[in-house]
């Protein structure tokens, strides 16, 4: 959430930035500024109301002693009205402050600066490219065949035990898996990433807390009986570690990683782009998370990007960057980089990573603060990105590395999968 202070201070800042997301509803941040002002307005009403309670109490008693009972019996009945008085001032003050609450939460964050405007992917900024495209055989596959091909994930046996979008990855495609997920959890840890192994089920307070709730329920599977979600990333579980905390300056930076499955509805997806591992259910991935200094979540956001970027060289993989527009920015994100791996066979861009900077917007809700040097307490700045998620990783492995021959591993990759090619 945005900051009260923020909304009070910038409004038409505030205006102009969600105008770069094609904001549909600005005229919330005045109803939440005039909410605001009766929240105030009634809180003064009580505190007031409540003092006088207070000393009329403390006088009634000092009569009581004195023997005064007919005065201090006089003012009982205006304490009386006070008492009446304070409890209607109590409830219109909850209900004002869980409607102040609500408007809150139905403001997205506000764009970085330098975020374009725009209103789709259409509009997104292309900032860098690295690889080179292979040259494939005319006979060249997507993968999806070259999994059939080679025996390496079976879509049907998914299907059959759970549904389309749950597959089952066999023999050197499950040890293609188990190698990423290694190679980039070692990659992780040895920039500076402490690993974690987090539970695969939030409660709401984790997914109000990093956003998911209530913005995007209706992509997330929910157990009912128990009221849990499974994951839709290891953001969720990995940032919350922190919530309802304060921390020291000495601290920070806070930097984790760690591996989950993902679990995603994605409901209404449907029709040829998600044909394969182009968009599942259920997947693998890692995820690194960065807690700093909002002077330093710049800096880190560009650390963050270099260091995926070292990942996909290794992977020898053509990529390419791009900064979001606003008509595309996550709900909670002040700026996002996506990394798309080209797809050779399908010859279109497949997103493999998003890394993101939230400012103060998550830890305002996950009550996420530090105090500085000068012991002040001050929001903590989030970050997190994919360090990678794996089935588009896999896909552009299996196609743009296919030879008339079989598929060639990537030499960075071969001390964790134990062969050199799929054959």
């Amino acid at each position: 959430m945005l900051p009260l202070a923020y909304l009070r201070e910038q409004p038409d800042k505030i205006k102009q930035g969600l105008a770069r997301r094609n904001f549909p509803q600005p005229e919330i941040i005045d109803e939440l500024l005039e909410v605001d002002q009766q929240r105030r307005s009634l809180q003064s009403q009580l505190d007031e109301t409540l003092s006088k309670s207070n000393l009329l109490a403390k006088e009634i008693g000092s009569l009581f002693k004195s023997g005064e009972t007919e005065k201090a019996n006089a003012l009982k009945d205006e304490t009386a009205t006070l008492k009446a008085d304070s409890k209607s001032l109590q409830e219109r003050l909850q209900n004002t402050e869980a409607k102040l609450f609500s408007l809150r939460t139905q403001i997205p964050n506000v764009p970085d600066e330098s975020v374009p405007s725009g209103n789709s992917e259409k509009d997104n900024e292309e900032i860098f490219s690295a690889g080179s495209v292979p040259d494939l055989d005319a006979n060249a596959l997507p993968h999806w065949e070259l999994a059939a091909q080679y025996d390496l994930i079976d879509f049907d046996l998914g299907s059959k035990i759970t549904g389309a979008g749950f597959p089952v990855y066999k023999g050197k495609g499950a040890k293609l898996q188990r190698a990423l997920i290694q190679f980039f959890l070692d990659k992780n840890t040895a920039a500076g990433y402490t690993e974690f192994q987090v539970p695969h089920l939030v409660n709401e307070d984790s997914g109000f807390g990093t956003g998911q709730l209530p913005d995007k329920e209706g992509q997330m599977y929910h157990i009912q009986e128990d009221n849990l979600y499974l994951i839709p990333t290891a953001e969720v579980p990995l940032t919350n570690l922190f919530r309802n905390q304060l921390l020291e300056a000495k601290d920070l930076p806070i930097c984790l990683t760690g591996y989950t499955p993902c679990f995603r509805r994605e409901a209404g997806s449907y029709g040829a782009n998600v044909r394969g591992l182009n968009r599942l259910h259920q997947f693998d991935k890692v995820e690194i998370v960065r807690l700093e200094e909002p002077q330093n979540s710049r800096a880190a956001l560009d650390l963050m990007v270099e260091h995926v970027k070292e990942i996909l060289q290794a992977l020898e993989l053509p990529y390419r960057i791009l900064k979001l527009c606003g008509g595309d920015l996550g709900f909670t994100a002040a700026l996002t980089f996506d990394f798309e791996v080209y797809s050779t066979a399908q010859k279109k861009w497949l997103e493999i990573s998003s890394v993101s900077t939230f400012n103060s917007f998550q830890s305002e809700r996950l009550q996420l603060r530090y105090k500085d040097k000068n012991g002040k307490k001050q929001d903590v700045h989030t970050l997190n990105g994919s360090a990678l998620a794996l089935p588009r990783v896999v896909a552009g492995l299996l196609e743009n590395h296919q030879t008339p021959n079989g598929i060639k591993i990537p030499k960075a990759l071969i001390p964790y999968t134990g062969f050199e090619t799929i054959d």
